[in-house]
Parts: C-alpha cells; structure tokens; sequence
C-alpha cells in the first residue's frame, strides 16, 4: 500500500533557489570556517531568511514549527529536520557570525551575489532606520558591541529602547550591499563617515561609486574627513549661503530638467573647506501651493469643530481661536463671536424676558495669510544638491538630480521591507546585543535574496515582452516579488512511499 504525504511549498522555491544560485550558506560557511556543527552557520542562515521571507510573523524560537510542514531537503539539503534548526543553533550560529564580523561576512556575500548577477552600481545610497527592542539590557560595555539603549525612535516608541540600522543600496535595483547595527542613540552626523570609510575600503584598486546621501552628512567637519569619496547630498536648510541662494533664484531663471516639473541652475562655490558643485533644484511637486491647500483642509476641519462648541465668556472664545490659529502658518480666522440667549422657557421670548444664561459661539471663515505665502513663494519648491565631483562629463547636473531622487527608492524602501510587521523583525526579541547585531545582518540577507528575485523576475518579463497582472488585474513588468509570493500561494510536494521508495511530484503550480 502508497503512502500519500503533502508539504507545503508556496513560494519558499524561489526563495530557496536564489539562495542556491548565490551560494549563500556555502559562501558564509567559505568565511566562517570549519565549525562541526550538526547544522553549519550557512544552513542556519539560509534556514532564518526562509523563515523571514514565509512572511509568518513567527520568532525565531518558533521556527522548527515553521518548517515542521516543509520540504527541507529541497529548501536547504536532504537530512536536516525541523527540530535541528531549534533556537540554541540558531542563536549559536549568530553568536559565531558576530566573533567573525558580520558587517564584513554581509559584504562579501552581497558583492559575491553582484558579481554573479553582473549587477554594477554607480551610485549607493547611504540611510539608518531604528528598531524597538524589547528588554532592558543594562550590560556593561564591550568593545566592538553596540549599545541598545534609548535614542530618537523612528518607530515613534519612545518608551522602547532600539537598535538602529545603517542600510546601503544601489540605486536602480535597490539592492543592499552593506547593513550595519549601531548603538541606539547613535548620530548619523557623526556615524556615518566612519560607516562610509569602512564599506568603501573593499574597492581598493576599483572604481568607487559615488556615495548619495540625505543632509545629515554635510557637515564641515565630515566634508573634510571624506575627501578622497565622491560625494553627492543635499544641502541643509540652516547652512547661510544656502538661504541667500534660494531666496535670490527665482524658478524662472532656471533651466528646464528633461524630468517634466523641475529647474535647476548649477553654481560652484566653497563651503566647509571644500570646492564643490552646487545644483539648485526647483520642483513643481514641492511648490508652496501644495502645502498651503493641505493646511487649508486641516484648518477647516478644525474651525468647523470649533464653531460648533459654545463658550462661556467672549475671552474664552478669544482664547481658542489663538490657540488654532497658532497651529497655522498660511491661514488666519476671519470674523468673531456672537452670543446665544439660554432661556429658562422654550419658544419665543418677549422683550423684557432676561436670559437665565448667555454663551457665545464663533462665526466667520477661514482665510488666507497673503503676505506670509507671498514671503515664502521665492524659497518653497526649491533645495540645493551639492557634490565634490567638479568634472561635469563624469557627473552633469541631470544625473545628479536623478541619482538624488533614488534616495527615496533604496533604502526607504528596504527599510519598509524590513519593518513590514510580518517580517520578524518588527520588535527585536533577543536578549543578546551580539545576536542582535547579527541578526540585523540576516535581515540584511533576507532584503538581498528577496530584492534579487524581483531583479531577475522585473529582468526576465522585459527581455521576452511579458508581464504579469498586478493586484488590480492590469498587466505590468515591474511587479513586487510580494505579488510573485502570492501568484505561488498553494504549492505543495506530494510525497507517495511505496516498497521503501519515496517520489515527490510537484502540485498547484501556476499556469502561464
């Protein structure tokens, strides 16, 4: 008599098989060494990204659980079991990574799965994130191990200590080349510099790409520090000349982008020390015009709630409006109060009934502040991108304002990846910082093996003409690889034993 088994499959295949094309546990277990585990660090590894991109929001402590139903030998190797991947080899696979290096063991993989995907990049973009972290972690300081401690939460959790992540992508693909844990409260002023120094040591002999990054770099003093890296970021507010700049360059003494909506006018200039190229950027998308409706909106919703409230003396009426209108900085009330008789009868009173009470209720509308709007016409809409790249063929001024913008395409977008709450990482479990900073680098490998199969998916539909339907049913070349997970949702391994022999067949999987 056949025995009939299933497995669940869904879309762990395509996982499993970009970690195979890459070499991910072989290349990690290259680095680490011999460690005559049952389980090496590269299958525990493996065994964590294949638990984070299930997308089951399970801890790491869960997952034997995780694969209790899956067809390990096809997802990792033929021999292991569900309950070898039990958190004591997990988290001592971690311990082993962090002893190694784990920034330097995520850099060799990702530039290794470059190198195999022929992915170049000619720009990286550089940005941290935070993550909450539960537990209190009051341990003494070790060297080479970061501080969970409490710092400016992006998580908006003041009340949990954090880790926080440095994160750097190529532009275009979004890939992640180097992921780096940093102490809680750390600055990225100060903390980036030495990050960028570290990263951009491999390229000795190469080519280094140009380093995009948010204001937070330039600073004098960093400026200074990064002299032999070409840079490209934007230029902060508060910097004088800067101001001066913006208020004095009108949008139509701009030349017109070949990107529909923006100006630029490009000036060289020394700040911090340092000769560089200036962009001034106009943008049609940032125009005053666009926050001032927003305010509106918001400013009518909350005169209209105020209005229907009804005050007790003509100060206390005078007192809200001050207070709402304080929240404004384009808008102003325009009218007063009237009272509102309260008699002690219901209908009409006659002319000598006297009021057992008298409130007062606003009246008039919400109004423009043309003088404040027309002030800040000549700077809103527009920013400053600076370089130290003075050679306009290596870098024009149009590549500098695209390059730019992908700085809201790499790193914001894998750190909503890695903050997506079915990922595990949504609130740090560990009570190790060790494992924690670790784990950060195994993230960091989920992000890589998940941002390479969109590649080769996005790569594959525009070389043969082919597309896809998004969620909404419309065709498209450029799908997520999250709408890649779904289209395999249901895939199982039938497992049929007859007289000591065991077949697999496949079933469910998607018709073309």
């Amino acid at each position: 008599m056949a025995e009939y088994t299933t497995q669940r499959l869904d879309h762990l295949g395509i996982v499993a098989g970009i970690c195979q094309e890459i070499g991910l546990a072989e290349q990690i277990d290259r680095i680490v060494g011999p460690t005559e585990r049952q389980v090496s660090v590269g299958e525990a590894v493996q065994a964590m990204v294949l638990n984070a991109l299930g997308f089951t929001a399970r801890p790491l402590y869960l997952t034997p659980e995780f694969f209790a139903n899956k067809p390990l030998d096809r997802l990792l190797r033929p021999g292991l079991t569900a309950e070898m991947l039990n958190d004591d080899s997990l988290g001592r696979a971690l311990d082993i990574l962090h002893e190694k290096g784990e920034t330097e063991v995520f850099a060799q993989v990702a530039s290794h799965a470059l190198h195999l995907y022929g992915i170049e990049h000619r720009f990286v973009h550089l940005d941290s994130t935070s993550f909450s972290v539960e537990g209190e972690y009051d341990r003494p300081e070790e060297p080479g191990v970061i501080r969970i401690n409490y710092g400016y939460s992006r998580d908006h959790r003041p009340d949990l200590k954090q880790v926080v992540a440095a994160l750097l992508t190529t532009y275009r693909s979004a890939l992640p080349v180097w992921i780096q844990a940093l102490d809680g409260n750390s600055n990225d002023s100060r903390v980036f510099p030495s990050l960028v120094e570290a990263y951009l040591a491999q390229f000795q002999g190469e080519p280094m790409p140009y380093l995009v990054a948010d204001s937070a770099l330039y600073s004098e003093e960093n400026l200074q520090r990064l002299s032999e890296v070409k840079w490209l970021t934007r230029v902060p507010e508060r910097v004088g000349l800067a101001k001066q700049l913006i208020a004095a360059v009108s949008a139509e003494e701009m030349e017109p982008a070949s990107q529909e909506g923006y100006r630029y006018l490009e000036v060289c200039t020394t700040w911090g020390g340092v000769y560089q190229r200036w962009l001034v950027v106009w943008s049609a998308q940032a125009e005053q015009r666009e926050q001032v409706e927003k305010e509106k909106e918001r400013a009518e919703k909350a005169w209209q709630a105020l209005r229907r409230r009804e005050f007790s003396s003509p100060e206390e009426a005078e007192a809200a409006v001050e207070a709402l209108e304080k929240k404004w900085r384009y808008h102003r009330l325009e009218g007063g109060y009237q009272p509102v008789m309260h008699y002690a009868r219901r209908g009409r009173p006659s002319v000598d009934t006297v009021p057992q009470r008298v409130g007062f209720r606003l009246e008039g509308k919400v109004v423009e502040k043309a003088e404040e709007i027309a002030a800040v016409q000549k700077r809103l809409g527009k920013f400053i991108l600076a370089t130290n790249e003075l050679n306009e063929q290596r870098l024009p001024a149009e590549e500098m304002l695209q390059a730019y913008k992908g700085q809201g395409v790499g790193p914001e977008r894998g750190f909503r990846f890695l903050k997506d709450p079915w990922f595990f990482a949504d609130s740090l479990f560990l009570k190790s910082p060790k494992r924690i900073m670790a784990l950060v680098m195994v993230m960091g490998l989920a992000l890589l093996v998940y941002a390479l199969a969109e590649h080769k998916v996005r790569i594959a539909l525009q070389e043969h003409g082919e597309s896809i339907p998004n969620q909404v049913g419309k065709p498209t070349q450029r799908p997520t690889m999250r709408r890649i997970f779904q289209m395999f949702e249901g895939i199982d391994v039938l497992l049929i034993s007859a007289e000591g022999r065991v077949q697999q067949q496949v079933l469910n999987q998607p018709v073309n």
